[in-house]
């Protein structure tokens, strides 16, 4: 399959003419979760540096936060760990501009965070590399004003969609989102599963029905088997705690996971 060139721009449309330029060269994005900070500095930008190397398309760099309420233990756990070594928004912004990472980069945080940043924390962000803003705690319509805010700025302000939710909310949450829409796979927090929810065509399916932006599948994909069957269905696959699980190993370890993602999004199960 076709490569695409390095990205250079942290402007809000980057990331999704980059899922364009995806679409068109027949590539499915691999999407790799890391908590910035974790295991702890040094491994933390060791690691953004070479994850596109080893195949990552986008990654989402975690800011920790001490109340995690969409995560599961894995990364509870690792947010907890940065924060212990003195993590900060403003140091996850450090590291991601001391890496010059190849890749898109969107924030994965929570709402609190980016508040206590003050009100240029989406421009220091985008300044820093970032491309995207995915908040875990800001539906459509709990705060328009917050909402006009992020939206309007200078990242892509990525939405979540639960497998639940009904098709006209679905379009709803699109029209307001940008970049892609991430859909969750089952309800419940982050964290490796055996397998992949039954119905989960279906939910990619009606998604699919309800806006024509990429539709990129996380919560609980954490082998290459489940990556390739994702892979079949939708734009790009997401893969959190069982990356982050792996770094707490290594970078090594990390990376070989990776790898043996990006085969499988490929479809070389090896």
């Amino acid at each position: 399959m076709a490569s695409v060139s390095p990205i250079t721009s942290s402007d809000s449309g980057a990331l999704a003419a980059r899922f364009g330029e995806w679409r068109e060269a027949g590539r499915k994005a691999l999407v790799v979760y890391v908590t910035a900070g974790h295991p702890d500095r040094a491994r933390s930008l060791d690691l953004l540096r070479r994850l596109p190397e080893a195949g990552a398309d986008v990654i989402e760099l975690g800011v920790p936060f001490s109340d995690p309420m969409a995560d599961g233990p894995v990364i509870q756990a690792s947010s907890q760990q940065a924060l212990a070594q003195g993590m900060t928004f403003d140091g996850a912004l450090d590291l991601l501009r001391e890496s010059g990472t190849a890749a898109p980069v969107v924030l994965f945080s929570y709402l609190n965070p980016i508040l206590a940043a003050g009100p240029g924390a989406e421009r220091r962000a985008a300044d820093a590399g970032a491309c995207g803003l995915l908040l875990t705690d800001l539906p459509v319509g709990a705060d328009p004003a917050l909402e006009a805010r992020f939206a309007s700025g200078p990242l892509a302000f990525v939405r979540l969609v639960a497998p639940t939710t009904p098709r006209a909310r679905m379009a709803e949450i699109a029209r307001h989102g940008g970049g892609f829409v991430y859909l969750i796979s089952r309800l419940g927090v982050t964290g490796s599963r055996d397998e992949l929810p039954a119905d989960l065509a279906q939910s990619v399916a009606r998604l699919r029905e309800a806006t024509s932006m990429p539709v990129c599948v996380g919560f609980g994909i954490s082998t290459p088997a489940q990556a390739a069957s994702v892979a079949r269905i939708a734009d790009g696959v997401v893969v959190g705690s069982a990356l982050v699980k792996a770094a707490e190993q290594g970078v090594d370890q990390a990376l070989a996971l990776v790898r043996s993602l990006r085969r499988a999004v490929d479809g070389h199960i090896t």
